[in-house]
């Protein structure tokens, strides 16, 4: 067969299969367009999780007759107005979607901008078009898609159930939403509102952090701190998550350029970088991340679906995502998140309240705080008890002769200190007591402090051996025999054109011909019997990845983990007062020192109204 080109159909369909993936993606496109349209309220429908229809209705600038007979033709857009491919301010602008989505579904759209007296119809089906004709319509757009891949049956046989692909249609919105909490936006499945997102006004953190809880929750909202950073014309907003709310994926990860969501390699790898001493390597944190920067400095054409980008200074890009987040988290201190207690007063909930109704221990509450003068005296749990009974239960409830010197003594003592005072004035309180040698036990203004002494000692010993490491540099140790690793020619390539930075590290190398590189120092904390050559390797490995020597500073950083391990104060260890108190105070001056490397709290901070609830006090 000779060289011809193909139908126009045809090409669309390609296209479709490039830019529609499923219901949800075309969803996406319909929504950026409707965003770029300056639209403040969006309402999207998908019914059979969008293959029978796919609605998008907007508020925005609309379109007349001869803008809606161009928006369906291929490559047609009014969003690149100096035809520069690298100065793109909006989402859509490839002029794709429209046509594709035409090619493979029955489509029809309806608009109106605020100067036409009426609206105006177009349809395709399947690649062809017809219209435009008038139609009533308020001013903005209404893209209806119905019968998705009827055109293209074989695309039917890869969608998943209707209830899956509506979920991808709705975690793709809330994406969209999480960038422009100035819109509205809802999405139904024709019977139900799944998801209603209503405009968040006001200052712009307090807006995104309105919208953020909305999406993923009123935990992450309580237990996230804020991030802004600027370098290199590169800004950085968002919230991040404390260390000690975390979860075993990173489904609640979300980043975002220049209002656009994407997913990239980098970006999760900068976070994980960011969060290395904080949580362990199988344990992810929550985060919104926005990125923005001048469009020439991002290039956004690289993937058909707009979900992939390639920054110009990928590693200028990093480096501030890792610094910020980290001094974020130095700003949070000793803090850990509050589902830490919440988790702590459900396990301490009585069992017998736990798996009771709760209508029934209100009831049950209701009675016992009424007692026989409350309406009640006819409930009787327990038969009367016999005069015997009742005379020992007198006797045993009798206060102990004796007691009231001591107590009074106690308090006496208690009051020539200034714990009482300084109980309210520490945010960790001060010192009451040690259980099973493990666990301190203290007293703030407001509540209850307990503390896992060994975890917190390994954490304090920890950012200890950090300091020391920033300020005297890393000490090597030299080979009696250099050890000589073999690797791929490019690696080896990479290792010796970073080998200044290497060395800074404590891992001295040298090129020692065609894919060799020879080692004559490595730190001296990894000790006499690290495998140098797997060391090496890895780096490698994580230069190729990366482009930093992240495996090296992760086996540092074990080491000062282990280091700080052997150093710190053992559980089963009898403290004093005095020991308990100083741990406290370094405890509230240390970054981090709320939660122990892996991510585990080291601490856990009870409310006196939480604990008051536990025994039906309050209200």
């Amino acid at each position: 067969m000779g060289i011809r080109l193909l139908p126009q159909t045809l090409i669309n369909q390609i296209a479709a299969g490039e830019v529609v993936e499923r219901p949800a993606s075309a969803m996406k496109e319909l929504v950026e367009n409707a965003i770029d349209a300056g639209a403040t309220r969006i309402d999207v429908v998908m019914k059979e999780g969008g293959r029978v229809l796919l609605s998008v209705s907007d508020n925005g600038s609309g379109m007349n007759a001869d803008e809606l007979e161009l928006a369906v033709q291929r490559h047609a857009t009014s969003k690149i107005p100096d035809e520069d491919l690298f100065n793109i301010a909006t989402l859509g602008f490839r002029g794709e979607a429209l046509p594709s989505i035409g090619s493979v579904a029955r489509m029809s759209i309806t608009s109106r901008n605020k100067d036409s007296e009426n609206g105006w119809c177009i349809r395709v089906e399947g690649g062809e078009v017809d219209g435009p004709e008038p139609a009533a319509h308020a001013q903005g757009t209404r893209v209806e898609v119905r019968d998705l891949f009827f055109a293209t049956p074989a695309r039917l046989k890869f969608l998943k159930a209707p209830r899956t692909e509506l979920n991808h249609g709705i975690d793709m919105l809330k994406r969209l939403a999480m960038c422009h909490p100035e819109i509205a936006f809802t999405l139904s499945d024709g019977v139900r509102t799944l998801l209603n997102l209503p405009s968040s006004q006001g200052e712009l953190f307090a807006a995104m952090l309105d919208r953020l809880r909305a999406i993923m929750g009123r935990e992450f909202g309580d237990n996230s701190v804020v991030i802004d950073a600027e370098r290199d014309n590169v800004r950085l907003t968002g919230h991040v998550s404390l260390p000690t709310l975390n979860r075993g994926n990173n489904a609640l990860q979300f980043f975002f350029v220049n209002g656009r969501p994407v997913k990239d390699k980098q970006l999760y790898g900068a976070v994980r970088g960011a969060y290395r001493d904080f949580l362990a390597h199988d344990r992810h944190p929550l985060l919104a991340l926005f990125i923005e920067l001048p469009p020439r400095a991002v290039d956004v054409n690289v993937h058909p679906a707009k979900a992939e980008v390639r920054f110009r200074d990928a590693q200028g890009v990093r480096g501030l995502i890792v610094s910020a987040l980290r001094q974020a988290l130095n700003g949070a201190g000793h803090l850990a998140s509050s589902t830490v207690a919440e988790d702590a007063l459900a396990a301490m909930q009585a069992p017998h309240m736990r798996e009771m109704d709760p209508a029934a221990v209100e009831m049950a509450r209701a009675i016992t705080s009424k007692g026989t003068s409350g309406g009640f005296s006819h409930y009787n749990p327990m038969p009367a008890p016999s005069e015997g009974l009742r005379e020992a239960a007198a006797q045993f409830q009798a206060p102990l002769s004796g007691l009231d010197a001591p107590l009074q003594a106690n308090r006496r003592e208690s009051s020539d200190t200034d714990y009482d005072i300084a109980g309210e004035q520490y945010p960790l309180g001060v010192a009451r007591a040690q259980l099973h040698e493990t666990y301190i036990v203290a007293q703030s203004g407001d509540a209850i402090i307990m503390v896992d002494q060994h975890a917190a000692h390994e954490r304090l010993v920890y950012e200890r051996i950090k300091k020391d490491l920033e300020a005297t540099g890393v000490k090597r140790q030299g080979l009696l025999i250099p050890e000589v690793v073999e690797l791929d020619i490019v690696d080896a390539d990479r290792l010796v054109a970073r080998a200044t930075e290497l060395e800074e590290l404590g891992l001295v190398i040298e090129n020692f011909g065609s894919g060799t590189v020879v080692v004559r120092e490595i730190p001296a904390m990894l000790g006499a019997k690290v495998d140098i050559q797997g060391l090496v390797k890895d780096v490698a490995d994580s230069l190729a990845e990366v482009d930093e020597a992240m495996s090296l500073r992760d086996r540092l950083m074990d080491v000062c983990g282990s280091m700080a391990c052997h150093g710190s104060i053992r559980a089963g260890r009898r403290l004093t007062l005095d020991e308990m108190n100083a741990l406290l105070r370094e405890m509230e001056v240390t970054p981090h020192s709320g939660q122990c490397k892996h991510g585990r709290p080291t601490y856990v901070e009870l409310k006196l109204k939480d604990i008051e609830r536990l025994f039906g006090r309050s209200g």
